[in-house]
């Protein structure tokens, strides 16, 4: 039987210029949350924090930093405080989301989390929200939103409804060119696919028929249907295998992987190159973690990964990784070629003698 390991929580922060509709789109998120308990960090800029008000009662763990962006923050115990009331047993949260404010440096939110000291959580991507209506005019006020999505992993074009198909376009190739390598998708309302963010979560009622109503309980069937299609906007690639992958051919993949690959998730095996490990992969834009883990002795020796991102070619995809896999099956044959030249040269004892 496979080891247990302690889950972290995946913390997204959810960073855009203001009213580029991040508070839309995390209220839509609550809404569809695929069964899972979502903590918020509400990043208001001002004394009023309208932003709050508008989450409250819809999620169960809602913190305040208020009056200030947090990015202002020398370092980050601040940041760690708020995290370790939120992955807290008691909270029971699969995922946090941090809206930063419209005037913050999503980078140094990056950084604080990524410097963070709480072992409970692993860092769940950079998501910059654009108003694609207003998005010519806030760049040319505010040049600097080049160097928010220069640090993107996803980059949600918001608003597309309100946008002709020309200007559409030209905003795409003006994000395109200044997010870099980050996944772009398109949304109105804010209204994207959770499972580009998090994995669904399936569980039984702990109190048996007793639990507390959620905000998705609330909602009328209709309202949580609407979006079923939401996942047009990316594409999801499922790769399996039984051989063995070849670390270095691995490595070389993950390290020039395509723009608009915005996560892979799953496990690898290496083969002889580690008999003892599988390996839990976690990959969001350009951040990677490997973890191993000891398998168990009657546990399957199997490659199973998850991709998923925007305009991203399935088949260049699956062909890369097999070739992967087919570079270990090489070095395996070439080493079996390689040995047995050698046996047929050795001479035995008793050569001398004939």
């Amino acid at each position: 039987m496979t080891p247990t390991h302690a889950p972290q929580i995946p913390v997204v922060v959810l960073a855009g210029f203001l009213g580029s509709g991040k508070t839309t789109l995390l209220n839509h998120l609550l809404r569809n949350r695929s069964g899972n308990r979502i903590g918020v960090i509400v990043n208001d800029f001002g004394a009023i924090e309208i932003d709050a008000m508008t989450v409250a009662g819809q999620v169960g763990s809602t913190v305040s930093l208020g009056n200030g962006c947090l990015c202002c923050a020398v370092d980050a115990s601040e940041l760690d405080t708020y995290l370790e009331t939120l992955t807290g047993p008691a909270a029971r949260l699969d995922v946090i989301v941090i809206e930063a404010s419209g005037l913050a440096e999503p980078q140094e939110l990056v950084r604080m989390l990524l410097a963070s000291d709480n072992p409970h959580i692993r860092y769940g991507g950079l998501v910059e929200v654009v108003d694609a209506a207003e998005f010519p005019a806030t760049r040319e006020r505010h040049p600097g939103i080049d160097r928010h999505l220069a640090v993107a992993d996803l980059v949600v074009l918001n608003k597309t409804d309100r946008v002709a198909d020309a200007g559409l376009r030209a905003v795409r190739e003006a994000v395109d060119a200044a997010g870099g390598r980050a996944a772009v998708i398109h949304a109105a309302y804010g209204r994207i696919d959770p499972e580009l963010l998090f994995d669904p979560v399936l569980r039984p009622d702990e109190d048996g028929s007793f639990r507390q109503l959620t905000f998705e309980d609330l909602l009328p069937e209709e309202d949580r249907t609407h979006d079923s299609h939401l996942h047009a906007a990316y594409e999801s690639v499922s790769f399996a295998s039984h051989v063995p992958l070849s670390p270095r051919r691995f490595m070389a993949f993950l390290d020039s992987r395509p723009a608009g690959l915005y996560r892979i998730k799953g496990f690898a095996d290496f083969g002889a190159g580690d008999p003892v490990n599988r390996y839990a992969l976690h990959a969001v834009g350009r951040f990677l973690r490997f973890v191993p883990q000891r398998r168990a002795r009657d546990e399957p020796r199997t490659t199973q990964l998850v991709l998923i991102g925007s305009g991203i070619d399935a088949e260049a995809l699956h062909k890369e990784l097999t070739d992967c896999q087919d570079a270990w099956q090489e070095a395996t044959e070439e080493l079996e070629r390689s040995m047995w030249g050698v046996l047929r040269y050795v001479r035995r004892p008793d050569d001398d003698e004939a």
